[in-house]
């Protein structure tokens, strides 16, 4: 009687259900826009070069670009001149006709474009050096001179410049593996980076008459080709950054002799371009693991700041598989050092900076390059370079291979605020940081943004962390921890609930982003942040991290590179989480919607009632039944009695004591309260339910309900909660994880919210 009970209502749940299929049958199809759906739409086929998990193919391959340069600076007239060699490399499978080089510097030249495609309007009231660098100044004679172009053995090469790039036409093709040697000679005049912008130039100091140079793209470069775009010769309009092939570099660099310079590479002739006094320091630093020790000191660099030297110096780096060089140079520059161990050997931070930065930048710089080196090889890889420099610019942060450059300047009288302080913190974390991603993870900065600030923001906020527990000293006194300004949810919510006129995907070319700053490094990073500590877990995700950075250390990836790593190291199917957070700009708002609390009784309840009343059921028929009716309902008042589980329910009763022995049954659980908890999505955005339920004893409990309970329902979900004690409230996402914009629906019963006349009230009392 039992088993046909139980038969006959099967049958009769199954028919409603059939026959709401057939209602909804006729009705005309849709595209698949579940959030599960697969990204293979938007990912490109897995092939020889680049395989289905995510690491290089078989067939994979990179372009090579060797250097020699010889470099002069003029710094009477800011004035940069070279002439290097190229040698380049083609191991692709394809045939080339010619080759591309980037001029970056014609960025600021007489008839760039870059001015022309930035919007502006007459402002009614102007600084007067405003107006006039608006209205009335000149261009500045800014830009590559390129005095010629030509094979290794003096013969011309047909060359074509257009803006910032520069084709050179091949005396011949070059097959799979040839090589081809060519020179440029060159010269251009040196922005002054404070007045006219530019990721690198000069700083003009007036009181001494000093310059101190941070000098980058300053020589014609090569650009990438490869198995993604053929050649990468998007034009540099000053936003997106760059992309370069890897190669060795012989730089020989010809400086006022009184200058103090480093770079890329290792300084090979450092005893003659060190004196004796420096080199004993250089040795001290080298062994001194807790301190920097001083190779140029303050007094030092002071006294040498007020002579100018007609005398030069050359200064020459050497460096191998790198994707570009930097150097900075100054008579001005203190410099510091301390070594570092990583990976059982030791590495040189290093840091140079003039008076004005102090005393800021001789107690923390050095050391923050130091933890910053630890901290980003223990999520990734270990460093591989002998050094990382980080140099003082007043309004800069940039990087290169082995040094960046970094701003955070006292005031005159050696004071700073907290802001200042943390600010010099933070970039120089985040710029030694770029050594990783991009300069050896080498993605197309001037395509995906994202790929290298996003990533490189993500891991800055563990290295930060690091930082301030390494160093609690350099924390004030009212924080417990360095206080990020990028990667926790809660900080990336303004921007996603913003106007979505003016919020585009990260999978967006940089230069065409509204928000840069929240686009291509805040909303990253924040993913990456929850992707760890909420969706996976950091085992998981700093495994399949690594693996990532491991894969492509050394390489070219692509975005897809990192999304198929990413899953496949974890085991992890993380489609949905890609598509929602870099392919579109939808938001996270989960809202509890409504909550339900039930009793078991005997007796039918309504939703029965109208089934048997529709289909002639006699109750007898349908016995035995667990009824499960809502508090307060008019189930609840006519039928609920105030008893256990059990007594409410014989049926129940009676199918433990046949199917379940005496001792089994001392372990079954008796729940005495039962909620049905609906939850409602408002945002687009899938992400896991996290909820905390708070019981009338005190004590709490929280559950993450993972973001595939949103897949066969995109807009609201049930869960059904047996308990055995009351449940008073519940909350989601208590510990703001995952970027929700609107708190005020999180909570049930739903909390009044504070008006302005409350704040007014609570911020003037007394």
């Amino acid at each position: 009687m039992k088993k046909f009970s139980y038969f006959c209502l099967s049958i009769l749940l199954m028919s409603f259900a059939i026959q709401a299929q057939e209602q909804s049958a006729a009705k005309k199809g849709h595209t698949n826009t579940n959030k599960f759906k697969q990204l293979y739409d938007e990912f490109s086929t897995p092939n020889m070069f680049r395989s289905a998990s995510g690491a290089p193919g078989p067939a994979y391959y990179q372009q090579q670009a060797d250097y020699e340069m010889d470099i002069v600076l003029d710094d009477k007239n800011a004035k940069l001149s070279g002439f290097e060699t190229i040698t380049y490399t083609n191991n692709s499978p394809d045939e080339l006709k010619y080759l591309w080089v980037q001029l970056d510097q014609n960025k600021r030249a007489k008839d760039s474009k870059s001015p022309l495609i930035e919007t502006s309007g007459v402002a009614p009231v102007m600084l007067p050096n405003a107006f006039a660098k608006e209205y009335m100044q000149q261009p500045l004679e800014r830009g590559f001179n390129i005095l010629e172009v030509k094979d290794e053995s003096g013969n011309p090469l047909q060359h074509m410049i257009n803006r910032t790039m520069m084709r050179v036409e091949l005396p011949k093709p070059m097959k799979t593996g040839d090589k081809f040697s060519f020179t440029i000679k060159w010269w251009y005049n040196i922005n002054d980076h404070v007045v006219e912008g530019g990721r690198s130039g000069y700083e003009y100091f007036e009181k001494d008459r000093n310059r101190a140079y941070v000098i980058a793209q300053f020589f014609p470069r090569m650009a990438v080709y490869n198995d993604v775009e053929g050649w990468q010769n998007s034009q540099f309009w000053g936003r997106d950054e760059f992309a370069l092939p890897f190669g060795d570099y012989e730089v020989n660099i010809t400086v006022p002799a009184d200058h103090i310079l480093d770079g890329t590479g290792v300084l090979t002739n450092r005893k003659e371009v060190y004196s004796k006094t420096m080199m004993d320091r250089y040795e001290a630093a080298k062994k001194s693991f807790d301190k920097p020790i001083l190779i140029v000191t303050q007094s030092e660099a002071e006294a040498v700041e007020k002579g100018f030297s007609e005398e030069t110096k050359t200064w020459k780096l050497k460096a191998e598989n790198v994707r570009d060089f930097g150097f900075a140079t100054s008579r001005k520059f203190i410099l510091d050092m301390m070594a570092v161990k990583v990976g059982g050997k030791d590495v040189m931070a290093v840091s140079m900076y003039p008076k004005e930065g102090n005393p800021l930048w001789e107690e923390w710089s050095t050391r923050a390059v130091a933890s910053t080196l630890e901290s980003y090889s223990r999520m990734t890889f270990d460093y591989p370079y002998h050094k990382a420099i980080s140099v003082h610019a007043k309004q800069q942060g940039m990087e290169y291979p082995m040094i960046c450059w970094n701003y955070g300047r006292p005031k005159e009288d050696g004071t700073y605020s907290d802001r200042v302080k943390y600010g010099m913190m933070g970039v120089i974390i985040h710029e030694v940081g770029h050594n990783f991603f991009p300069m050896i993870v080498n993605s197309d900065e001037r395509q995906w943004t994202w790929m290298d600030e996003g990533l490189n923001t993500f891991v800055q906020y563990v290295a930060e962390q690091d930082f301030g527990e390494k160093y609690p000293a350099a924390l004030s006194p009212e924080d417990k921890h360095f206080p990020s300004d990028r990667g926790p949810a809660k900080m990336i919510v303004p921007y996603m609930g913003g106007n979505q006129d003016f919020i585009a995907p990260i999978m967006t070319k940089g230069l065409n982003t509204y928000q840069f700053g929240n686009n291509a490094y805040g909303k990253p990073a924040t993913a990456l942040n929850i992707l760890r500590e909420t969706v996976m877990g950091r085992e998981l995700f700093d495994y399949a991290f690594k693996e990532y950075a491991n894969r492509w250390k050394f390489k070219h990836p692509t975005p897809e590179d990192f999304f198929r790593t990413m899953e496949d190291a974890s085991a992890f199917d993380l489609d949905w989480f890609w598509r929602g957070w870099f392919y579109t700009t939808d938001w996270v708002d989960i809202a509890i919607k409504d909550v339900k609390k039930y009793y078991v009784s005997d007796e039918p309840n309504a939703y029965m009632r109208d089934i048997m009343k529709e289909r002639g059921i006699k109750k007898k028929q349908l016995k035995p039944l667990v009824y499960l009716v809502e508090e307060d309902s008019e189930d609840f008042k006519a039928s609920m009695k105030k008893k256990s589980l059990l007594e409410n329910s014989k049926p129940l009763q009676e199918y433990l004591m046949d199917n379940f022995s005496p001792e089994e049954r001392k372990s079954i659980k008796e729940p005495k309260y039962f909620y049905n908890v609906t939850f409602e999505k408002l945002g687009g955005l899938v992400m896991p339910i996290i909820v905390k339920y708070n019981y009338s004893d005190g004590t709490s409990k929280e559950e993450t309900y993972p973001a595939q309970i949103w897949r066969l329902n995109d807009n609201e979900v049930s869960k059904a909660i047996a308990s055995d004690k009351e449940i008073v409230s519940i909350e989601i996402d208590p510990d703001e994880e995952t970027a929700d914009i609107d708190t005020s629906n999180n909570h049930w019963p739903r909390k009044a919210q504070e008006t302005e006349f409350d704040r007014f009230k609570e911020n003037n009392k007394g």
